[in-house]
């Protein structure tokens, strides 16, 4: 095997690219980046003589099933919901499949034709999920390989930016990765264990039920809103009867309580359009979702502190004056939705800043139970990007996928199927490899007698 493709070459793309034109020239790949903006691809490809930038419509079935067949490994960083079609594509045309992305009912539904053909397809190889998936496994085997009964998984993770590059930005938040996810995060019920008790926690109150949690090497401690599936890896890490089991995303303090207030709002629902919105200004938009009230006095910020229960100048409500919802601009999207307004400011006020560093941080904890003793291991990263565009988000996406494609094309995994890297064949050749870049785990433990 000696061609890969890699479909799309945005945001988190650099690190996976760079990695495998790197590895391409011992092993003389050939490697293929399509994207539907030609120079985008081109920049990342950026001359190496074994790549080639190529552009694709992924829409356009003939072309991409063209690309496809030419390649023995594909690499699909497209957005999620277009798995389905490049996973059919390759069992058509026999050719391996690597993604970040979560593995959806549909892609497990294929995995008796992906074994059948012999092929691997494996998905979840990023940072979340991915890293935290081989992480958590390499920890747990050990555990139990010394006899230890795991009495609760706790797993925590962030992209967040560092905190010397957030000082004129009280929300202390930047996208370091798809806008879109951020805005849409937490809508659904969150689920989680407890005292082997299922607990849920719906979309209008799941940032008012926030954690605090310590994370070594911080003077304060961060908040952690639960995620949704944090149930769905119950069976998959060989955990059926753990008691407590709780996933979570990490923020900085104070960002809870301020995106609770655009929920409480209404800015965040996608499912209906705001009718002439171009029209409208934010202060506009903002007065259209009080209700009619007697108190003429009132300028629209007092009521909408009103309506949220804060003081005119409360560090929510300095935050929301901060992203511009008072200001008389206007939102120039026609017929929008209220999400997709507010994502459109948040690009404006989030982005990332040429030298900004951003920053990840994973922590998990196992309680565990060894000869009659109660204890408990963290297990912690950190990792910082160099600038906005060598991020540390992009290379926690990348490189797992980096180093798996090279396993696949040296012919080091075996499974076949549809698979997420909780197993040693996957994960102990990618941690070992991901701390030659600084990509490690920290371990310390605790007794809990």
């Amino acid at each position: 095997m000696n061609n890969i493709l890699i479909l799309g070459a945005g945001r988190s793309s650099s690190a996976l690219i760079r990695y495998v034109l790197d590895q391409a020239k011992s092993h003389n790949w050939h490697v293929t980046v399509a994207d539907a903006d030609p120079q985008v691809a081109t920049k990342k490809v950026n001359g190496h003589p074994n790549g080639l930038a190529v552009w694709l419509d992924v829409m356009k079935v003939n072309d991409r099933r063209d690309l496809i067949n030419r390649a023995d490994l594909v690499i699909s960083l497209l957005p999620a919901h277009l798995h389905i079609d490049v996973a059919t594509d390759c069992i058509q045309l026999n050719k391996h499949l690597i993604t970040a992305s979560y593995v959806s009912k549909d892609i497990y539904k294929l995995s008796d034709d992906f074994r059948h053909k012999e092929l691997i397809f494996m998905g979840e190889l990023g940072l979340d999920p991915g890293i935290d998936h081989m992480s958590a496994m390499k920890t747990i085997d050990e555990i139990k390989g010394i006899g230890g009964k795991l009495m609760a998984f706790r797993s925590n993770a962030g992209g967040l930016v560092a905190p010397e590059y957030l000082e004129k930005n009280p929300w202390r938040y930047k996208f370091t990765w798809n806008p879109r996810n951020v805005v849409k995060a937490g809508q659904g019920t969150a689920q989680y264990l407890e005292d082997d008790k299922f607990k849920y926690i719906p979309y209008n109150r799941l940032f008012k039920e926030y954690k605090l949690v310590n994370i070594p090497g911080f003077d304060e401690p961060f908040e952690v809103y639960a995620n949704r599936e944090s149930l769905l890896y119950r069976e998959a890490y060989g955990l059926g009867d753990i008691p407590n089991l709780y996933r979570g995303t990490i923020r900085y303090r104070g960002f809870c309580d301020a995106w609770n207030a655009l929920i409480k709002i209404g800015l965040t629902d996608g499912s209906y359009p705001i009718m002439d919105s171009e029209k409208l200004s934010y202060h506009e938009l903002m007065e259209a979702y009080l209700s009619v009230d007697n108190k003429p006095g009132l300028s629209v910020k007092d009521r909408v502190g009103e309506l949220l229960g804060e003081r005119p100048f409360s560090p929510v409500m300095k935050k929301l004056d901060w992203l511009g919802l008072f200001s008389k601009k206007k939102i120039t999207l026609a017929k929008a939705t209220p999400a997709l307004i507010l994502e459109e400011l948040l690009l404006k006020k989030w982005q990332l800043e040429q030298n900004d560093r951003d920053l990840i941080i994973m922590q998990h904890e196992f309680d565990f139970e060894l000869n009659g003793k109660k204890k408990r291991r963290y297990s912690s990263m950190l990792l910082y990007g160099n600038n906005a565009d060598d991020t540390a988000i992009a290379q926690t996406v990348g490189l797992p996928l980096g180093i798996f494609a090279k396993l696949v094309m040296t012919g080091k995994i075996t499974s076949r199927g549809v698979n997420i890297p909780v197993s040693k064949e996957a994960y102990e050749p990618v941690l070992k490899e991901l701390e030659d870049y600084g990509i490690k785990f920290n371990e310390r433990e605790e007794d809990l007698n």
